[in-house]
């Protein structure tokens, strides 16, 4: 399916009749399970590609035994070694793909009245052979294009107002757009746009007794974007093809219908954008404030299982 010449804004939506209000399915066609990276043209890689000047490769995946205890009552992965002498493998069981560093696919989360992106029906998801919006879509096309952080620790930081991971803090639009300016980067169509809170960062500070209440999704609070309909908008605006944070759920925890819902209603299952949640950037976000780079070449292959509904990103980034 080709990408539109000209894509709608989010006061456009929807443009093809009989879609959901507010959607962007089948904008690229009607049998599409690829979503918004269709935006990672090949223009758009060999582009990226030339944001490579140092060689600098920063992997974005915490560990798999991260967090522990898990959150949001995911189990714990458990690796069994095999093999005796000179030979060995092994077998991991209860892997949660989801657990630690992951990507939210197209089957992760629906609208609660309209269903799952582009139309696909809850039976339609079976991870059997003919199933739909699998993370195996990308996998088999491999993503790649350029990324843009924002650095919203250090940026909230030198406003005189640090973050507490602890607690819930929702970045409006306002604030997001304030960091780019400071940072002086743009965000083009068919970006990955990143966002660093220092989550990872202050989890790796907090004792046992801390990391077993936050296992507790009564108990867990969490910065992140805002919810609602204006961060919709302005995502969609962007028209980056996908969004990626440090934290638990990308946009602040807990989602209350007074503080606009939650968002990832919109993200997949409107607009067929996937969501990366608890990828390791402080190694990235450091190099970024060092030299004033903020942009980079940005690589992920996701597990290419049949159906998946989330995976490890097996996320680079190249500056």
């Amino acid at each position: 399916m080709a990408v539109p010449e000209r894509l709608p804004t989010f006061d456009e939506l929807p443009v093809v009749d009989g879609a959901p209000p507010q959607s962007a399915w089948w904008l690229f066609g009607k049998d599409d399970q690829v979503g918004k990276f269709n935006l990672q043209t090949a223009e758009r890689v060999v582009e990226a590609a030339g944001l490579v000047r140092k060689g600098s490769v920063f992997a974005l995946n915490w560990e798999l035994e991260l967090p522990s205890p898990t959150l949001y009552g995911r189990g714990a992965v458990r690796q069994t070694i095999l093999g005796s002498g000179p030979g060995r493998d092994d077998v991991l069981d209860n892997f949660f793909p989801q657990a630690s560093s992951q990507w939210d696919s197209l089957v992760h989360v629906g609208h609660p009245e309209h269903g799952f992106y582009n139309g696909v029906k809850e039976s339609e998801i079976t991870g059997k052979p003919g199933t739909k919006n699998g993370i195996e879509h990308w996998a088999r096309r491999g993503l790649a294009g350029r990324g843009v952080l924002l650095d919203m620790e250090r940026y909230l930081a030198n406003q005189g107002t640090p973050l507490d991971c602890g607690e819930t803090y929702r970045f409006s639009v306002e604030e997001l757009e304030a960091c780019r300016a400071a940072q002086g980067v743009e965000i083009r169509a068919g970006d990955m746009l990143i966002i660093h809170t220092g989550w990872i960062g202050w989890y790796h500070e907090q004792d046992l007794a801390t990391r077993r209440m936050l296992a507790n999704t009564a108990l867990l609070k969490t910065p992140g974007v805002a919810a609602g309909e204006a961060m919709a908008r302005h995502l969609w605006n962007l028209q980056v093809c996908s969004v990626a944070s440090d934290c638990p759920a990308f946009e602040a925890w807990p989602p209350t219908p007074a503080t606009g819902g939650f968002l990832h209603q919109y993200i997949i299952g409107l607009f067929g954008m996937g969501i990366g949640e608890m990828w390791d950037l402080r190694a990235l976000a450091a190099d970024c404030a060092e030299d004033g780079v903020y942009e980079f070449l940005f690589t992920s292959a996701p597990l290419n299982k049949l159906g998946g509904v989330g995976s490890p990103p097996n996320a680079l980034a190249l500056k």
